[in-house]
């Protein structure tokens, strides 16, 4: 005890020192392990400083351009460092996005409605001033704060080591323990006040900072038993930094598993020290929970940069795709909508494919973008192209509108009907119109065709009942004609088949449904009374034909007629092809005993040829009559 002491001073003076030694002693200890942490804790920061524009953020997908603005203006209003930086960028991105697919939507529909490049002018270009002056101030004010920060940084380290000369003068002292001590409390507090210094100070910083600190508490040589009671408390506080450092390795996200393990190696290093036996194996097992964490860490950033590379992989595989677009030829609308559908499901792919390394991700999505703008040029030169033939197709429509128009108010339903189907094939065959008349001219072809049709439904709902009573009477005539027992004289029995063909005729109509079904019926029972005729095939043949032919004609079925017409015609001109081949073939076999067989047998097919020439003349004269 001092001079002058009371006991009370001398019990504070010894709790004094005791609360001292406990900030003191921690630093010995720092100063012993700072060389084994610091390594494992700049890496941390380096990775975290990596990982900056992984971590979550606001999702701003679904923002306006205008709240996308509002919403950079309210940041920079609240803030100005590092922690705004991930949601900086991820507007600029997203608004750039919005705004150049806007810009050109509305230039492409400017150039298909006729308008000159020279004056374009998109809608949201004022927006464009209004991000491009935001990201101004940002990128200025972040810089005075970044030199502001490196002043006060060096600012700081110039105050710590002004500290730590004044620990050193603290040695050379001559004043009571309790001062001393008092002195060195308050240096402690305001080392740990004092903020972040330069990274490349830190280190030898540190290391003055704790050789000197050491050599303090040589100097004022500290009750061992103050110091045992300062290591137990040390030891359980670092064994419960064990246990929590052990448990991170449940954490299911390894970059927050990583933050809060560097939060815990600065707590370990503010610890003070513990009773020497247990120092090693405590940090060895401290250590050892941070590997753990470390590796899951590094595992993580792996496995990243490997998916990476496949992104990059995947995506210039898909700006490979649309490469290959560019140089395939279309010159066709519908060509061209093809590759607009094939070329929209390559972007929504590449919707899907994560990010690319950082060194290629932007290089790789302007080639991308390269290439899907070439594309939309080379469409943009089509259409361009194409004004002259579509206003071409325009005069085309309106003269098939113009006969539509003549044919709406028509009650020939059967002829009519097959020339407004004719005309809407026409139609369909015409190509592409200019856009500001095309649903117009197309609204005015189908109110045409729309009336006619109407007015032919109405017109056959009102015939249901005679139909079904005409489907009864042939029904009836049918079987009568199943019945028939044929007279022996052949004339009487063709004139009566004949008769039965015209009464059929003269019936009409019966319901759509009941139709090929009905003929079918007919047809096979006239067939079954003209076999048992006792004609040659021939005349047989020519009698079915005319009476097929004469139901044609009195069943108004023109176009039928003339598809048989058709048909017959193609199979003569067939026939006359096969017959001067033969007439060739024959001319070329000589006089030979072995040559005569074939001689023989290719007039037989020559003969057949003529006489088959000769049948279909003789049906097609017979259609001509018709005709007539």
């Amino acid at each position: 005890m001092e001079p002058n002491e009371t006991p009370k001073q001398a019990s504070e003076e010894t709790l004094e020192q005791v609360k001292n030694q406990e900030k003191a002693v921690e630093s010995v200890e720092g100063a012993e392990t700072v060389e084994q942490t610091e390594a494992t804790v700049a890496d941390n920061n380096h990775e975290e400083q990596k990982d900056t524009e992984f971590k979550e953020s606001v999702d701003y997908s679904g923002f306006s351009e205008v709240e996308l603005i509002n919403a950079l203006r309210d940041l920079l209003q609240n803030s100005t460092d590092d922690s705004i930086h991930n949601d900086v960028e991820t507007i600029k991105n997203v608004f750039y996005k919005k705004h150049n697919a806007l810009k050109e939507k509305e230039k492409e529909a400017f150039l298909e409605n006729g308008g000159d490049i020279k004056d374009f002018q998109s809608s949201n270009a004022p927006y464009s001033k209004d991000i491009k002056d935001l990201l101004a101030e940002y990128r200025k004010k972040r810089s005075e704060r970044t030199k502001e920060v490196e002043a006060e940084r060096e600012d700081n380290l110039k105050q710590k080591y002004d500290i730590i000369e004044q620990i050193k003068a603290l040695i050379t002292k001559e004043e009571s323990l309790n001062n001393t001590f008092h002195d060195f409390h308050e240096l402690q507090k305001k080392w740990h006040e004092i903020g972040q210094v330069p990274q490349t100070a830190l280190r030898d910083l540190w290391e003055t900072y704790h050789h000197n600190v050491e050599r303090f508490y040589d100097y004022i040589r500290i009750n061992k038993e103050l110091r045992d009671l300062d290591f137990r408390k040390n030891l359980e506080l670092k064994v419960q930094l064990c246990e929590k450092a052990e448990e991170l390795e449940r954490e299911p996200s390894v970059i927050k598993a990583s933050g809060v393990l560097q939060r815990y190696h600065e707590q370990w290093r503010e610890i003070g020290p513990v009773p020497r036996e247990e120092r090693e194996p405590l940090w060895q097992r401290f250590k050892e929970a941070t590997s753990k964490i470390n590796k899951k860490h590094q595992e993580f950033f792996l496995k990243r940069k490997e998916d990476e590379v496949k992104n990059l992989e995947l995506k210039e595989a898909l700006c490979e795709k649309v490469e290959a677009l560019l140089v395939e030829t279309r010159d066709t609308h519908k060509l061209w909508d093809d590759f607009v559908a094939k070329l929209k499901e390559i972007q929504a792919e590449w919707r899907t494919i994560g990010y690319a390394p950082k060194k290629d991700n932007n290089k790789i999505y302007e080639r991308f973008c390269a290439a899907c703008d070439k594309f939309f040029d080379k469409r943009r030169e089509f259409y361009s192209s194409q004004k002259e033939v579509q206003k071409a197709n325009l005069k085309l429509k309106e003269a098939l509108c113009d006969k539509a128009e003549a044919l709406q108010d028509s009650t020939e339903w059967k002829k009519t009907t097959d020339a407004m189907i004719k005309l809407q094939k026409e139609w369909k065959e015409i190509g592409a119109t200019p856009r500001r008349q095309s649903d117009a001219v197309w609204k005015r072809f189908r109110k045409a065709c729309d009336l006619f049709f109407e007015n032919k439904s109405k017109h056959f709902s009102s015939s249901n009942s005679e139909q079904a009573e005409n489907l009864t009477k042939k029904e009836a005539l049918i079987e009568e004609v199943k019945s028939f027992e044929l007279p022996e004289n052949g004339d009487e029995a063709v004139a009566k088949l004949k008769e039965f063909q015209k009464r059929w005729s003269d019936i009409g109509h019966v319901p759509f449904k009941k139709k090929d079904e009905i003929i079918q019926s007919f047809h096979e029972a006239i067939d079954a009374c003209y076999n048992k005729l006792k004609l040659d095939s021939k005349a047989k043949n020519m009698l079915k034909f005319k009476a097929r032919i004469g139901e044609m004609n009195k069943g108004n079925a023109g176009g039928r007629i003339r598809s048989e017409q058709d048909r017959i015609i193609i199979k003569i001109r067939h026939l006359e092809k096969e017959l001067a081949t033969l007439e060739r073939n024959i001319s070329f076999f000589g006089h030979s005993k072995g040559a005569e067989s074939l001689r023989n047998e290719v007039q037989h097919k020559i003969d057949n040829t003529i006489a088959m020439i000769k049948e279909q003349k003789e049906k097609l004269k017979l259609i001509d009559e018709l005709d007539d």
